[in-house]
Order: C-alpha cells, then sequence, then structure tokens
C-alpha cells in the first residue's frame, strides 16, 4: 500500500453512467424494464428501473460538484464528470487529499435496495450482476485506488451466498447490504437463521458487510411536505446518520455477532458522537434486563469493539468519545459527491477535528483501521 496523503476515505459513491445497464442485459429479454435514463417533457431526466421512477433527487447524486450543494443535477448533461468518470475522480481524490476511496453505489441505491425492491429474482440478479462487474471493470480496473463493494439480490440466501464469492473472486472487498431488507420487499427479518450462510461466507472471505444509512428510508423521520426543497434536503441529510441508531441497536441484541465471532460489520455515513451514547444505554439496559441469563456473556459495547465500525467525516464532538467507542472501531470519509461531503476541503475539516489528537490515534482512524479491514 502507497500513501501519498494518509487518507483512507471509507464511504464514497459511484454514479452509474446511462449505459451502465443498457449495455449489459439483453434489450431482447428484458425490454424497458431495464435501467434507463428517461426524458420528461420539461426536458429534465430520471432514471427508470422496471417501469418505475426511482427515488433519487434528480439524475444523479452530485451535490458536492455542483455550483449549488443543495440542488442536484436533473439533466445528465448537468452531471460533472468527477461524479461518474474514474480518470476525473482521481484528480478529485487528489485535490482533496485521499489515498484511497470505498464505493458504495447510486443508482442501485445507498445499499442496493433499487433492487432489493424488485420481486423478479431473475431480472434482480441480471441488474445486480451488471453492477458488480462494471464497478470492477470501469472503476478498480481503472486503478487500485478504487475499492469496490458487491451488492447481492435478497433472496434466495443461496443466490445471495453465490453473488459474493463470485464478486469477490472478481476483486469486491466488502458486501453492501440493505440493513432493513423487510421493509424492501416480503423476505426475512434480518435477525433470522437464514441469512446465516451470508454471514459464514463473509467470515469466511474476510470481508466486511456494510450498512449504509439512509438506505431504508422507512426508519428516517420524513420532511414536512411544506418545506423548501433545501430544507428537506437538510432534514434528509441530519436524520439519516442518526436512524442507525436503530441498526446498530438490533445488532448488538441479535445474536449474530455471536454466532459469527470474527464477522466485521460497518455502519457507513453515521456520524461518531452518538455511538458513545449508544453503547452506554445498550450496556445499562443490558445489566437491567440480566440479559446474561439468556446467554449473552459479553456486554454489547465488547462485542461492538470485537466487531464493529462507525464512520465519521465531519464530527469533531465525536472524535471526543473516541476512547469510549473504541479506537479499533472508528473510520472516516469523505461522503464525496454528496451535498454533506467536506469535499474538496476534507484536509482543512481532518485538521480542525483531529486538532491535539496524537499522530498515532490520528493515523489508526484515517488509514490503518480501513487498511487492515480491506486489506490494503
Amino acid at each position: 500500500m502507497e500513501l501519498k496523503f494518509g487518507f483512507i476515505s471509507v464511504d464514497d459513491h459511484v454514479q452509474e453512467h446511462p449505459d451502465v445497464w443498457t449495455q449489459r442485459l439483453s434489450k431482447a429479454k428484458w425490454g424497458d424494464r431495464i435501467p434507463y435514463v428517461e426524458r420528461q417533457a420539461d426536458g429534465t431526466e430520471h432514471w427508470v428501473v422496471d417501469g418505475q421512477k426511482i427515488d433519487l433527487p434528480g439524475v444523479a447524486r452530485a451535490g458536492a460538484a455542483m455550483p449549488d450543494r443543495a440542488r442536484e443535477p436533473q439533466r445528465w448533461d448537468e452531471v460533472p464528470k468527477v461524479v461518474y468518470v474514474p480518470a476525473d475522480r482521481l484528480t478529485a481524490m487528489d485535490v482533496d487529499g485521499v489515498d484511497y476511496s470505498v464505493l458504495y453505489p447510486t443508482v442501485a441505491g445507498l445499499a442496493g435496495e433499487t433492487f432489493g425492491r424488485l420481486t423478479d429474482p431473475e431480472f434482480e440478479l441480471a441488474c445486480i450482476q451488471a453492477y458488480n462487474d462494471w464497478i470492477v471493470e470501469e472503476w478498480a480496473g481503472a486503478s487500485p485506488r478504487f475499492i469496490p463493494q458487491c451488492i447481492v439480490p435478497l433472496s434466495p440466501v443461496e443466490a445471495m451466498v453465490d453473488e459474493i464469492k463470485r464478486a469477490v473472486a472478481k476483486g469486491h472487498r466488502g458486501l453492501v447490504l440493505p440493513s432493513v431488507p423487510m421493509m424492501l420487499r416480503d423476505v426475512p427479518h434480518i435477525n433470522e437463521p437464514v441469512y446465516d450462510p451470508v454471514w459464514a461466507t463473509c467470515q469466511d472471505l474476510e470481508i466486511p458487510v456494510c450498512f449504509h444509512s439512509g438506505a431504508t428510508r422507512a426508519i428516517q423521520f420524513p420532511p414536512y411536505q411544506g418545506f423548501s426543497s433545501e430544507l428537506s434536503a437538510a432534514m434528509e441529510a441530519i436524520t439519516r446518520p442518526v436512524s442507525s441508531v436503530l441498526v446498530v441497536a438490533n445488532f448488538l441484541y441479535s445474536r449474530i455477532l455471536f454466532r459469527f465471532p470474527t464477522l466485521k460489520v460497518v455502519f457507513a455515513e453515521t456520524s461518531l458522537a452518538w455511538g458513545a451514547y449508544e453503547l452506554e444505554l445498550a450496556d445499562h439496559q443490558f445489566e437491567r434486563q440480566r440479559l446474561h441469563t439468556e446467554g449473552y456473556d459479553m456486554l454489547p459495547s465488547e462485542l461492538f469493539r470485537r466487531q464493529c465500525y462507525l464512520t465519521g467525516w465531519f464530527d469533531s464532538t465525536g472524535l471526543k468519545t473516541r476512547q469510549y467507542i473504541g479506537l479499533d472501531n472508528l473510520l472516516w470519509c469523505t461522503a464525496f459527491p454528496q451535498g454533506t461531503s467536506t469535499w474538496p476541503n476534507s484536509r482543512a475539516v481532518i485538521a480542525r477535528c483531529f486538532e491535539g489528537i496524537p499522530d498515532n490515534e490520528r493515523r489508526q482512524v484515517l488509514v490503518d483501521n480501513a487498511a487492515k479491514l480491506y486489506k490494503l
């Protein structure tokens, strides 16, 4: 691993271009079900998947690279190249002082949920495999500084496992999964033993399972319909990270971490400060409910520190809790190109947030934890 800047960003997003699926899926077989960009009567454009407009505020998520961060591009010709062209993204990373970038999807959903809503298993798998192949070939193939992560179908479990193995063999370094799949379609609760082969496969392959905040809007407080678009975007940006409180709480009590003691779990775009509260409250309630009598022989905070990660990108307050959460359990990102990103000023933000923090601790959060997790 070569470092020029001393920073591995663990949560950035690729923007899929309009030809990703139209070039890789059979028009004769799938017709207009294939994901594509459709022009509307007013000249704006949006993505359509299986005949349905997807839940994006524009044709791309590119706020950080737009003249106005509160406005997403409404036509493809407005989308900045730094969002969807790998060579231009490398330049943007250099500007921001980023050595490596761990990638999440956009059109496919923050965690693959766009295809998780599909009820045709064959079409779902075709769309997913096209994405997984594309990101390896066009992004990881362009530079080792891009770290791809795969998405998978939500059922059956055999298809999930097969796709994880296929994708990792191609070069994927992590699995991105919706944290509340049962709110996307009729599949078992994520705590059910039916998913054990998924956790076992990730544990055996030594890749993290990554849950991105906001992938299931049903667990977020919706913005008031009377808000302006700017206010709505701001509210979504501040409620999305803390919606992970519910996801982390579930994993602390689900027994998944007990059954798979070397499985690594990343909670992306979470922020940090609430993590200390969450762990302390989880331990408090553990003791009040005497959960050790139900076979739990470790405190929730101990389980978390053994296997889990939170992700910061702006929060100097959160870093003040680093010793309680655990230095081994903190990651950092730029969240590019979302409007909430620190790009192109991430170096200045890092300097502010890490002021007074020892160099060895700074390096652990910015580099060492991610390098170990993703085997860089």
